[in-house]
């Protein structure tokens, strides 16, 4: 059985700034009509990346010194709007792999768990310091989200981070990846269809 348990994330940081970043900003719609997910992070905030660039301005996930950003934080409210899956998978792809803000959607979290990306929340004074830390940091300057210990750290910071219990429990337990439960346990999942009189027919 693989390991699946995520515990800490290390790397360098990417700030997205800005409140009520919703999930059409993160993945246009016109994006959604292919049947996987592969290359979707191509398009990852590609309306803002775009109108950013005709005003001479960079986004943030355009600026090649942050490319090899691991974490991701971002403002209050992110992923709000549509519960497209798209959003956090598009984010995943592109590297990042834990965010941290001051408050997340609802089903935007729900969605980020189920794929084994960890969203925790800071408080907004610390989601300050965190910002002006990455900012003034290198940017191969290593950050670190710890599940276990409630924490992220930096070069001189360390700060206290909040999830709900349910998601933490099946990040560290490795039991976010639902699929990959049941195929560890194919003979119970075999054993309990073979009872199922729709799959079997029905026996007199």
């Amino acid at each position: 059985m693989a390991d699946r348990s995520i515990r800490r994330v290390a790397g360098p940081a990417l700030v997205l700034r800005g409140d009520d970043i919703d999930t059409d900003r993160i993945m246009p719609a016109r994006f959604l009509r292919a049947i996987t997910f592969d290359g979707i992070e191509a398009h990852v905030f590609e309306d803002d990346r775009r109108s950013l660039a005709a005003h001479g301005a960079t986004h943030a996930f355009d600026d090649p010194a942050r490319r090899a950003a691991r974490i991701l934080v971002v403002g209050a409210n992110f992923g709000c709007g549509s519960s497209r899956e798209h959003a956090p998978q598009a984010i995943a792809r592109w590297g990042i792999r834990a965010v941290v803000g001051e408050s997340f959607a609802e089903i935007f979290l729900g969605n980020a768990v189920a794929i084994g990306l960890p969203c925790v929340r800071v408080t907004k004074a610390d989601l300050g310091r965190l910002r002006q830390a990455i900012e003034a940091s290198d940017p191969s300057a290593e950050f670190v989200v710890d599940l276990g210990d409630r924490t992220v750290t930096g070069p001189g910071i360390a700060f206290a981070v909040h999830l709900p219990d349910t998601a933490r429990d099946a990040l560290l337990s490795g039991q976010w990846d639902a699929t990959a439960v049941l195929l560890d346990h194919e003979e119970d999942v075999a054993r309990v269809a073979a009872a199922l009189p729709y799959l079997n027919g029905f026996r007199n």
